[in-house]
C-alpha cells in the first residue's frame, strides 16, 4: 500500500536571506511517517524545512516553498491509497521576491502577498476512487467546529483536530492532543500523549479503513 504525508511547514521568500513561515516542527508527519512503514508500507514523505531524519525505509522529498510542496504531492498522490496532509503550509507568498537583500530603511517596509495553491482542496476535488484522505486542522479557537467545516468543504474522510493555543502540545513540542474526526460524524478522542504514541494511533485507526 502507497502512503503519501506532508510534514513540516513551507518558507516562503521575501528575499535571498529572509523568509516568511511558522513554529511547525516536522514532528507530527515524520511520526506518522515512521509509523506507517513499520506496517511495511510504501511511504512517501514530502517534507518542509525540519530538523529530523527521515525515518528508515522511507521516500523522502525535500521541498521550500508551498508552490514546491504542491508540485511533489500532485505527482505522488494519484496512485496512492491513502494522503495524509500534516504540513503546515503557509496561505500567503509575497507577490514578489528580491533578487539582493533588502536594506533596512527608516520608512518601515510593505509586502504585497498573495494566497498560494490549496493543496489539500486541490486533492479532495481530484480525489481517486478507494483513496482515503487525511487533513489536519491547527486552530486557536473553535476546534471542532472549525475542522468539520474544513473537512466538508475539502472532501476528507478524516481530519485531525489539534489546539494550537496550548502550550505543552501541538507545534514544537514533542506530546500532541488529537482529536480524530470522521466523514460519518464520529469522533475519537486521542489524550494528550508524545506525537510517536499518537501517530501510531492514527494509523492504527485509518489501517482498518484502507
Amino acid at each position: 500500500m502507497k502512503v503519501l504525508i506532508t510534514a513540516g511547514p513551507t518558507r516562503e521568500k521575501i528575499d535571498i536571506v529572509r523568509f516568511l513561515s511558522n513554529r511547525s516542527s516536522g514532528k507530527m508527519g515524520y511520526a506518522l511517517a515512521a509509523a506507517a512503514a513499520e506496517r511495511g508500507w510504501q511511504v512517501v514523505l514530502v517534507s518542509g524545512p525540519v530538523n529530523l531524519s527521515a525515518p528508515a525505509g522511507v521516500r523522502l522529498l525535500n521541498v521550500e516553498s508551498a508552490a514546491e510542496m504542491a508540485s511533489a504531492v500532485k505527482a505522488e498522490a494519484a496512485d496512492a491509497d491513502l494522503v495524509i496532509m500534516a504540513a503546515a503550509v503557509a496561505d500567503f507568498t509575497p507577490k514578489q521576491c528580491c533578487e539582493h537583500k533588502i536594506k533596512k530603511t527608516s520608512g518601515g517596509l510593505t509586502l504585497e502577498l498573495e494566497a498560494t495553491e490549496d493543496i489539500l482542496l486541490s486533492l479532495g476535488r481530484n480525489k481517486p476512487a478507494g483513496q482515503i484522505l487525511v487533513g489536519f486542522a491547527a486552530e486557536s479557537e473553535n476546534l471542532l467546529v472549525n475542522a468539520r467545516d474544513k473537512m466538508r468543504r475539502k472532501n476528507l474522510d478524516w481530519i485531525a483536530a489539534n489546539d494550537i493555543s496550548k502550550t505543552d502540545s501541538g507545534f514544537a513540542a514533542d506530546a500532541n492532543t488529537v482529536t480524530l474526526l470522521s466523514c460519518d460524524g464520529g469522533i475519537i478522542e486521542l489524550a494528550r500523549d508524545s506525537k510517536k504514541n499518537i501517530a501510531e494511533k492514527i494509523i492504527g485507526i485509518l489501517e482498518q479503513t484502507v
